[in-house]
């Protein structure tokens, strides 16, 4: 493994996390609007349960993704 991987600081890795949980719960709303309004059959509603459900999961897979940086756990560290 490349040891540049390792070598991001601790704010590095926390601005990394938002970059990520944001980009990943933007292409997640998407999908959930278009389930919503699929099952619901309007769009507003289908917006509306878009955007709450992926708020609340944004808080919670921003909290999950910094817990795992804290187990070392499948990490290996460079030699």
């Amino acid at each position: 493994m490349r040891s540049e991987w390792f070598s991001r600081s601790a704010l590095q890795a926390r601005k990394r996390a938002v970059v990520k949980t944001l980009c990943y719960r933007l292409v997640m709303v998407f999908i959930t609007v278009i389930v919503a309004w699929v099952v619901v059959g309007d769009l507003g509603d289908a917006v509306n349960i878009g955007l709450v459900a992926n708020v609340v999961k944004t808080g919670t897979y921003y909290v999950y993704e910094r817990a795992w940086d804290h187990i070392s756990w499948g990490v290996t560290t460079p030699t």
